[in-house]
């Protein structure tokens, strides 16, 4: 088998590792498993990090675990969080786990046969009949408070880090979750948990919990992944819009495909390791060849298209390349009428906008491109000269005349008009309804 652990390590995806951890790697194959939370309907890239872990365990002979928190998912983890999260219904929690399954299906194989096809299970489902009164004979009498009190997370919230301090129900978390593992452990045979280096703390609670609980023989490791950030120290996967979705209807495959071509150089490199699963040697070569010319942006784009067909599919891919190449390089109007509306919007986000009423269609070009509230033009003479010139397009083809008329029978989607002035100046004119 692979060793997990050094595939890991060049990556530069292991942050903590318990002691013992990679000589029962290397000795059996494993069950190793990773939570993530369920309160929305979609995984986002701060997600990748760790789906990205059980891929190359995966890879490396070992058995994926997926564990929707469920239940724990309802109270809040008080780990470099600020505040409490909502509370979810029994409904939106199952549809939100099919939806994260079928998203995290595209890294595990989940239907094979072999004894280390990937799982996917819900603590809602152990944790919802568990009295509370159950709770702290099975599980509370084992952890002390004095443990508890100790943990990073527990005591940057009591030193005064978070405005409300840190509820009774938050602080039960590291439990829940220590119980989490048990559970797995005594079920699966689970023996490794892996997350963010912020859960660490967590972790190793759940690790304590199954020696106290079973005998201090018992094995029970953790392992953690860094947390991701950009080369300026930034979170890494917000924009100014927010999170960058899986989901294609929350960021659409142009936007999710932007986002990585968009990195830094120094971020291209780190991130070509930890989101792809591209080999040493062919990273290795990439990063040489993107050395020796930079402005080619090779490390850039290998990335986006591996971590965009990953995610989405090879189509979605081909339409966010030759969405990309209607700003930036040559495209026609069918490229531009294949678009869907939100990859259009996406696509000209940063042009100029421009609002008609429907009334306002009929009018000739010049009449309507010059006036005071859609100012494409700054006169009538500028428009004749560059129309004249060559230099005017409407969606993509060479406008002929300045007056001809602009109509229904123009607009994209019944609603769109892009004006194009010179190679690069783009106008989008949307008209109400």
């Amino acid at each position: 088998m692979k060793n997990f652990v050094e595939e890991l390590k060049w990556r530069g995806m292991l942050a903590q590792i318990m002691p013992g951890t990679e000589e029962l790697l290397q000795k059996e194959m494993v069950t190793a498993y990773l939570g993530t939370d369920p309160t929305a309907d979609s995984l986002h890239i701060g997600h990748l990090c760790g789906i990205m872990m059980l891929r190359h365990l995966q890879r490396c002979g070992h058995k994926p675990i997926v564990l929707v928190g469920g239940a724990t998912g309802m109270i809040g983890d008080p780990s470099g969080k600020s505040q409490e999260r909502n509370l979810l219904d029994s409904d939106t929690l199952y549809h939100n786990q099919e939806c994260i399954k079928a998203q995290v299906a595209k890294f595990l194989d989940f239907e094979g046969t072999a004894p280390n096809a990937a799982e996917m299970v819900n603590n809602y489902d152990w944790m919802k009949d568990f009295t509370f009164l159950d709770f702290a004979r099975e599980v509370g009498k084992h952890i002390t408070v004095n443990y508890m009190m100790a943990k990073d997370s527990v005591q940057k919230r009591l030193n005064g880090e978070a405005r409300d301090g840190l509820s009774f129900t938050e602080f039960t978390y590291q439990l829940l979750q220590g119980y989490d593992f048990l559970h797995l452990y005594k079920t699966k045979g689970c023996k490794l948990q892996l997350g963010g280096n912020d859960q660490w703390g967590n972790m190793t609670t759940g690790s304590e919990l199954i020696r106290r609980t079973l005998g201090g023989e018992t094995e029970a490791f953790a392992l953690t992944c860094p947390l991701i950030t950009k080369a300026d120290g930034k979170k890494f996967g917000k924009t100014e819009s927010g999170n960058i979705w899986l989901d294609s209807k929350r960021t659409t495959p142009y936007a999710f495909y932007q986002f990585w071509l968009n990195v830094s150089d120094e971020d291209a490199e780190r991130y070509i390791k930890i989101f792809t699963s591209l080999d040493k040697e062919t990273v290795d070569a990439l990063v040489e060849e993107h050395k020796q010319d930079p402005g080619r942006r090779i490390l850039q784009r290998r990335l986006a298209e591996e971590v965009t067909l990953m995610v989405h599919s090879r189509e979605a891919l081909d339409t966010a390349i030759e969405a990309s190449n209607i700003l930036f390089g040559k495209a026609t109007k069918e490229s531009l009428l294949r678009l869907d509306e939100q990859t259009l919007l996406d696509v000209f986000e940063g042009v100029p906008h421009f609002t008609l009423a429907k009334t306002d269609l009929g009018l000739p070009a010049v009449e309507l491109l010059t006036r005071d509230d859609v100012k494409v033009f700054s006169s009538k003479g500028e428009m004749r000269k560059m129309v004249q010139g060559g230099g005017v397009s409407l969606n993509k083809e060479r406008l002929e005349s300045f007056d001809r008329l602009i109509t229904s029978d123009d607009l994209i989607d019944g609603k769109y008009l892009l004006v194009q002035r010179g190679k690069k100046n783009y106008n989008l004119l949307i008209v109400n309804k």
